[in-house]
């Protein structure tokens, strides 16, 4: 018994550092003073939920273990959103139900931001970020910008890329978008 908790804590462990490069990179200051993200839990949520998907995205399009690699990564980002969620004050009895809403805002975005992504429309990506992320119109479209350049940077990696790259964001234009 104690061999399995072991192997799982060796198993999760990259994917672990992986989504503290993930979470750093939703934070970054650029993203909510140009790109317009409000800088509360909500925001603080689109901004994460966009880095998750994009990495998720990317390892789900290679073999195989990355699409376990994805699932643990879904998995540490909701076991942070649960305590950031107990953090803020929220109730045992209360966290089910709100953690509930969270993953469903969180799947509905995963599939407003790969249809955008997919669609032949440029602007698509820009009005999904506009009716999640960021209300302006000039943020939206820095952040997609923003998400355009992670997704080529990621598109170049491979499995071992992408769990070994320390500098697996580019950072954010710091020019203005106003």
């Amino acid at each position: 018994m104690f061999g399995w908790f072991g192997k799982r804590e060796s198993r999760t462990a990259p994917v672990d550092a992986v989504f503290a490069r993930i979470a750093e990179a939703s934070r970054q200051p650029a993203l909510y003073l140009v790109g317009g993200v409000p800088d509360s839990f909500e925001g603080r949520f689109e901004s994460l939920t966009l880095h998750v998907f994009l990495v998720m995205r990317r390892l789900r399009e290679l073999p195989a273990p990355a699409d376990d690699v994805a699932q643990d990564l879904v998995d540490a980002n909701f076991a942070y959103l649960e305590l950031g969620v107990r953090n803020g004050g929220v109730s045992d009895i209360a966290v089910p139900k709100r953690m509930k809403k969270i993953g469903q805002m969180f799947y509905g975005r995963v599939q407003a931001y790969e249809a955008a992504l997919v669609s032949p429309e440029p602007a698509a990506l820009d009005e999904a970020l506009q009716r999640n992320a960021s209300p302006e119109a000039n943020g939206a479209a820095y952040l997609a910008a923003y998400a355009r350049r992670i997704q080529a940077k990621l598109a170049a990696l491979d499995l071992d890329g992408i769990l070994n790259e320390p500098g697996l964001f580019p950072l954010p234009a710091e020019e203005t978008a106003r």
